[in-house]
């Protein structure tokens, strides 16, 4: 127990912690201090002066943000020796400040500002030289005005500490001191990821993000809490409002986030209010979109679908459902698809991301979801990073490992590129693509071969060890070596270190899940966690990283073609029982067909009607090609979406949904955590929320779907759905629950399979490496692997409309190793075409040791150099997961013939 210490401040009696600061016990007494360079995100700065106290028997006046309490201390917060004091350091921070407050951005939000006027300083008695500096807007995010910077600290604090990337230091002396980015060369030769965090703590205009100049201050704006719609971390941000429009965004302190976020989810909300919106049902007419009623739309759709199910069976119709939706509306998409069209034809882009977590994690530990949950990771002793390009794909998420490990925990990197962890990490892991399972394998035979495995959690807790251990005996550091490439000590290392951690903790993403090995690749995982006893308690368990907003929830919601909400098996009679009861409907006894099967069936007329919700196939699916001879090969296709997408374009009927900001509901993250969105700006012309236009469509086809709201969707998914029994919308608040909820006295699940799993034992799986499906040969001899880079998101619908994320990123590339550059001749920026049995694209050569020798990577965002052109829809076959993360692929220079020539080549290619 801390001792406590007794003190008087301001004449009030406190009693605090030994340790605490004087600037903290006068907050407990809801004193403020006035202050600049502290906060409660960052350590210590003290460089202000402007916290100053009085403190009876000392010689000076103590900085209160760094000054500890003491038995008997007497603080005055405003003696006139205090205030004096305070009013030199405000008049000696205006000597050198411009006296611009009345058309200033920061006017009514600057701490200067309100200090000056708190004490009364209308100007500077200081005469003589004004530093005036270049304002640095290098970049298209925001800009650095130095002549209103204080040298308070917080941004190099804020970066160093929070972030991790130290961009900012002091630079030059004295008078000359400023703060300075990339040796004072700017942002963009900084190291800068630009999520703009360093803005959220600067106490003046000397950061200012460039989309809201000119378009209110703080006195004229609204504030609407919701969260990011981009991956699936689930950060809560604050939409600001002004005059309908939304003209800003900043972060707000949401259980996974703590007030950070990334360069998307601060700068990349203006797709919202672009002008392509799509703002009016499209009909095809003559072969042409044109613009129609919502009477018109919805009659021909519900006559079209009715149609196809007359003539041809429900099975005959399929739906896509959205991951970048709300939960609301996935849970009436796979409704409508399965009470109103009769089908379980019905997925959603978790297909192509994370099915094998749910097949594989359910497998093992009975529930298909994180175990854990994001905050944890803080206090973790090791991390274990397989298959994830964290500080790209998931970035605030990468800001909590990153601090991890600056604050001791060790980490482990398994990728066959070198990303920004693995440059940091204890252990880089460099093996080759989709040899996964020999290394987790591999790290399995070291931690039992060398007794290091928790015989008594395995004993009590789980199943089928021995048949596992049969299995991964072979896997020897030598023999994984010869499958992998990494070398034997390296992986002997790694698992020890990971095993003799109490507080092991793994995450992964899609570089585990996307191949036809995915769901054998993530019992491995679980393997793993289950050996080292790294499970139910806080700050171990295994993450599975959702790739978009809402991946967690669509999956939750039933748009699966296989479950029901709640992971509820179509196949279970009883279940299907309960909700024909609910749904006052017979329903369909079979699974149906996932994403990629659909795509097969339409190319074959075995699917004659698809329903896609906020989706684009035509890019996020392998083997665009023919993905497209599918599409066009429907009876009826209606799209429903926020743009006139590359799938949207090919629909007979476009209906325009809104945007994240227009509507509300929930979205579920990676950590379970159901969350609120909330509506800050109307609809954009005649657009509607995605639950109201499929009610309508319901309606039409003769089941009449009557909810007020999406809290009265919730409702029903409550009553229909265990893991949610007991979450509703007054319950939520801005913190959100974490399912598992039952009822409405549970708090929710921070961390699951505390003293049991959710299936009872945890289940081992003994599983043998199986190399990919296309393996580099002659013809094509390099192995391709896509994913994602940090300033676009999925098939760039959203990011791709945004002015900062577009204007800083707007090209596609492929990443070269040097050595293979230099054997084909390809030079940096130089136009080369790539090729594999499929297709073909010409894009830009990025030449970077990033990647091996023999190893290309294309991020998947680009529409004008679609790297699914190329990939291979081999399947999992459990999880029905495409192979996305490996294929063999050609590399060659582009003739000079060919500058002018298209970005890609969608035709197939024999072989």
């Amino acid at each position: 127990m801390k001792k406590m210490i007794n003190l008087t401040i301001d004449g009030r009696a406190a009693q605090v912690e030994d340790g605490t600061t004087i600037f903290n016990a006068a907050r407990l007494l809801d004193i403020a201090i006035p202050h600049l360079c502290y906060h409660p995100m960052l350590s210590i700065i003290g460089s202000c002066r402007l916290c100053v106290v009085e403190v009876e028997g000392a010689r000076t006046l103590p900085a209160s943000c760094g000054t500890p309490v003491s038995e008997g201390m007497v603080v005055w917060t405003e003696s006139e020796r205090v205030k004096k004091a305070r009013r030199t350091v405000i008049d000696l921070l205006l000597a050198n400040h411009p006296e611009d407050c009345l058309t200033c951005e920061k006017t009514g939000d600057c701490r200067l500002q309100e200090y000056a006027y708190v004490y009364g300083v209308r100007r500077t008695s200081f005469a003589g030289t004004f530093k005036e500096y270049p304002m640095d807007d290098s970049n298209p995010f925001f800009e650095r005005d130095h002549t209103k910077c204080i040298v308070c600290g917080r941004c190099l604090f804020m970066c160093a500490e929070n972030v991790g990337v130290h961009v900012y230091d002091y630079g030059y002396r004295g008078f000359d001191t400023k703060i300075i980015a990339g040796l004072d060369m700017g942002l963009e030769h900084s190291p800068c990821i630009f999520c703009g965090n360093c803005i959220s703590v600067c106490p003046t205009a000397a950061l200012q993000p460039k989309l809201i100049k000119g378009k209110g201050r703080v006195f004229d704006l609204r504030k609407v809490q919701t969260i990011c719609p981009y991956c699936g971390v689930g950060c809560a941000l604050s939409l600001q409002v002004n005059k309908g429009t939304i003209v800003g965004v900043v972060p707000a302190n949401g259980p996974a986030n703590h007030n950070l976020l990334c360069v998307k989810g601060r700068f990349g909300w203006d797709f919202v209010q672009q002008e392509d919106r799509l703002k009016k049902p499209l009909i095809r007419k003559n072969g042409e979109l044109v613009e129609a009623s919502w009477e018109e739309a919805i009659d021909l759709v519900a006559r079209k679908f009715k149609e196809i199910k007359d003539r041809h069976g429900p099975d005959t119709l399929a739906g896509m459902s959205s991951a970048k939706c709300t939960n609301e509306e996935n849970y009436l998409m796979q409704k409508f698809m399965r009470a109103v069209l009769g089908t379980n034809n019905v997925d959603n882009s978790a297909r192509l991301c994370h099915a094998s977590t749910i097949t594989g994690l359910a497998e093992a530990f009975g529930s298909g979801a994180a175990t854990n949950s994001i905050a944890e990771l803080e206090s973790a002793g090791v991390i274990f990073i397989i298959g994830s390009n964290t500080t790209e794909a998931h970035p605030v998420v990468g800001f909590w490992v990153q601090k991890a490990h600056r604050n001791g925990a060790k980490l482990i990197v398994a990728d066959p590129r070198k990303t920004d962890l693995a440059e940091k990490a204890d252990y880089h892991l460099q093996h080759l693509p989709g040899t996964d399972v020999a290394l987790l394998n591999g790290m399995l035979q070291v931690i039992i071969h060398e007794k290091l495995h928790d015989v008594e959690f395995i004993r009590e807790r789980t199943e089928g060890f021995h048949d596992a251990w049969a299995v991964a005996e072979k896997y020897t550091p030598e023999y994984v070596e010869r499958i992998t490439g990494v070398p034997a000590e390296d992986l002997i290392g790694a698992a020890r270190l990971y095993a003799q951690s109490r507080h092991g903790t793994i995450l992964y993403a899609m570089g585990i899940t996307q191949h036809t090995s995915g769901t054998g690749n993530v019992r491995c995982v679980a393997n793993l966690a289950m050996a080292t006893g790294n499970l139910g308690r806080e700050s171990t368990g295994v993450y599975p990283l959702r790739g978009q907003n809402n991946v967690q929830g669509a999956c939750d919601m039933g748009a699966l073609p296989n479950y029901l909400p709640g992971y509820q098996r179509v196949v279970n009679g009883e279940v299907r029982d309960k909700f024909q009861r609910a749904w006052g409907v017979e329903l369909p006894n079979r699974v149906g067909l996932t994403v990629v099967e659909m795509v097969d069936a339409v190319r074959e007329g075995r699917v004659k009607g698809m329903y896609i919700m906020g989706e684009n196939p035509m890019l996020s699916n392998p083997d665009i090609a023919a993905v497209e001879e599918g599409l066009k090969n429907l009876d009826f296709l209606v799209v429903q979406d926020i743009f006139l997408t590359e799938t949207a374009r090919l629909a007979h009927v476009v209906l325009p949904g809104a945007s994240f900001a227009e509507k509300d509901g929930t979205f579920s993250n990676t950590e379970r955590r159901v969350q609120r969105v909330r509506r800050a700006i109307p609809p954009v012309g005649e657009s509607l929320p995605d639950w109201e236009i499929i009610a309508r469509l319901a309606t039409a086809m003769g089941y009449p779907m009557d909810y007020a709201s999406p809290a009265d969707i919730m409702e029903e998914i409550a009553s229909v759905t265990p893991i949610y029994g007991g979450i509703t919308y007054d319950r939520l608040g801005d913190a959100g629950l974490q399912w598992p909820c039952p009822d409405r006295d549970h708090p929710g699940t921070k961390f699951l399979h505390h003293e049991r799993f959710a299936g009872g034992l945890g289940k081992f799986a003994a599983v043998e490496y199986e190399p990919p499906a296309e393996l580099p040969d002659g013809e094509f001899p390099y192995i391709l692997v896509t994913g994602r880079h940090l300033y676009h998101y999925h098939t760039g619908t959203m990011s791709r409309r945004s002015y900062g994320l577009e204007t800083f990123r707007p090209e596609a590339y492929v990443e070269v190793n040097p050595g293979t550059a230099q054997h084909l001749g390809i030079k940096e920026g130089q136009f080369v075409r790539v090729g594999s049995r499929r297709g073909e694209i010409r894009i830009k050569a990025l030449v970077t040791d990033r990647v091996p020798k023999k190893v290309i990577f294309i991020p998947f965002h680009y529409a004008e150099a679609a790297a699914n052109v190329l990939t291979n829809p081999a399947l999992d076959p459990q999880a029905k997961i495409p192979e996305l993360k490996v294929c063999a692929a050609r590399l060659e220079r582009a003739e000079r013939s060919e500058e002018s020539a298209p970005e890609h080549v969608g035709t197939h290619v024999a072989g």
